[in-house]
């Protein structure tokens, strides 16, 4: 018997990094910029909607976003639902009692600022949950070296050095405190897929601890499930930076 599989795209959040001011001033939320003349919320949506599997993708907005309907409007197997709150971990709860799923059900939780997720990663990932019956998530191991970093000590500038493109502002330096083994470092993507009983309880769970979640896999932990590291693709990182906008328009 088929499980239930639903998506959540918790997209209450504004993205102060990527903000867009260039039209009248007014900030549009990183969400709704347009990736080669589509909004990149679309972009996402439609790729939860490249896999049959999920029977609907639950967008879940502020309770004033004016945008969303807008934007996906024609998309069949879509709602959007004004619930959201002042954090991630909140806007999916508040998506996952919306929902009202039965007590088996399968839910994905996938950035709104991830519209480069390819269908093979998303039916790795699917495939790879139902037949384990285990909850994971894509992610990338890491490749580079890491450093841990802390604010270096205060420097004098050389006499007659000026530093460009700092605004007559002085900037925060930092310095290696140390560097970290990337064997077991792996950068953690969405979706991410649990089921939702499951993950309903996690968040709860952290929500009374009071402890800040980034991203349902954290609470899992907590809740003492070790999700399964799923290899996931490049191509869907999470658009962050104004000049993020650029390469994904070549990666679509």
């Amino acid at each position: 018997m088929s499980k239930k599989i639903i998506a959540i795209v918790p997209a209450a959040g504004v993205g102060q990094r990527a903000l867009d001011t260039s039209n009248e001033g007014a900030a549009v939320p990183k969400q709704y910029r347009l990736l080669k003349g589509k909004p990149m919320l679309r972009w996402s949506v439609e790729a939860l909607l490249a896999d049959p599997r999920v029977e609907q993708v639950r967008v879940v907005v502020a309770v004033d976003d004016p945008r969303a309907q807008a934007v996906l409007d024609g998309l069949a197997r879509v709602v959007v639902r004004p619930v959201g709150g002042p954090t991630r971990a909140e806007t999916v709860s508040a998506g996952l009692a919306d929902a009202a799923l039965d007590a088996d059900a399968w839910v994905l939780v996938h950035d709104a600022a991830r519209p480069g997720l390819p269908l093979s990663s998303l039916n790795r990932l699917i495939d790879i949950c139902l037949y384990e019956q285990q909850g994971g998530l894509l992610a990338l191991p890491v490749a580079d070296t890491v450093k841990k970093a802390h604010k270096a000590a205060a420097f004098a500038p050389a006499e007659g050095c000026v530093l460009t493109g700092t605004a007559g502002k002085p900037a925060t330096r930092y310095a290696v405190a140390g560097t970290l083994s990337r064997e077991s470092l792996w950068l953690a993507q969405t979706p991410q897929m649990f089921p939702a009983e499951l993950l309903r309880k996690a968040l709860l769970q952290a929500h009374r601890a009071g402890v800040e979640i980034t991203d349902e896999a954290s609470a899992m932990e907590r809740y003492g499930v070790e999700p399964r590291l799923i290899p996931g693709d490049p191509r869907n990182f999470k658009v962050t930076w104004p000049s993020d906008f650029d390469l994904m328009e070549k990666w679509l």
